[in-house]
């Protein structure tokens, strides 16, 4: 499997016209990441030299600034392309192996976990849910920018207060294998009133599709037999959401 399999550009090679790569030891004081941070504060590094001080190592002719822009240029400088890489997609960029493939993988799940945090501290968990735009806040983090389709369950008391959520199911690219009966078991352990659907569109479209709207209905009918209220499904991309209860299609 080639870059080129991935859209990405050949790299030039090491001998190119562009002459002798210095490595970080030969750069100023100013120059590396690391002491520019000590002196000047986090912030004024770029995203590049903030990865470089992540992933900390280069290799010969290749300095790690220099290999962190060239990861960044594979991802036109988006750290949100960069999340949805997988682990054999980060190693087309040169210098990037498995332990550090790793590494940007960690990264990028500190970044979810802070976001999903600080999400849950300015909504308070305790909070009822009172609209799609809350259960689109609390599952931005989680599935917005996700490669792949995952299916979610949130389960609520008779308070609209989330008692537990959980992953019902993670597939491809358009679709998740969905088992009713696995949630309204687990919504009948956890005493729940309610429970809200919500899932991801990789593509970024909000319309949802014939599978969508047949999960719904689905599942509506199941709750409604166990006397359950299922008051919302929500798709989730980056750039918004979807509601079924917003759009009175709940009926």
């Amino acid at each position: 499997m080639t870059r080129e399999d991935f859209g990405l550009e050949a790299h030039e090679p090491e001998n190119a016209s562009f002459g002798k790569v210095r490595t970080i030891k030969e750069m100023s004081c100013e120059e590396r990441p690391r002491e520019r941070a000590i002196n000047h504060g986090i912030g004024s590094l770029t995203t590049a030299e903030l990865l470089a001080v992540i992933l900390r190592t280069g290799q010969q002719g290749l300095p790690i600034t220099d290999l962190c822009r060239q990861l960044l240029d594979d991802n036109d400088n988006s750290l949100l392309k960069l999340e949805r890489r997988s682990r054999k997609e980060l190693t087309l960029t040169k210098g990037i192996g498995d332990a550090k493939a790793l590494q940007i993988e960690a990264m990028m799940e500190i970044m979810r976990r802070y976001l999903r945090e600080a999400t849950e501290a300015a909504t308070k968990t305790v909070d009822p849910i009172s609209s799609s735009k809350k259960i689109y806040e609390r599952m931005r983090c989680r599935i917005a920018n996700l490669p792949h389709e995952e299916i979610w369950v949130l389960l609520l008391n008779r308070r609209n207060q989330v008692i537990k959520e959980f992953r019902v199911s993670s597939g491809g690219q358009s679709a998740s294998v969905f088992d009713v009966k696995m949630i309204m078991k687990r919504a009948l352990l956890e005493d729940a009133c309610s429970l809200i659907l919500c899932h991801n569109h990789p593509s970024g479209q909000l319309r949802p599709s014939p599978q969508d709207d047949g999960i719904t209905r689905t599942m509506n009918q199941a709750c409604r037999s166990l006397d359950i209220r299922m008051l919302d499904h929500v798709i989730v991309t980056v750039g918004g959401y979807y509601s079924y209860n917003d759009e009175g299609r709940m009926t």
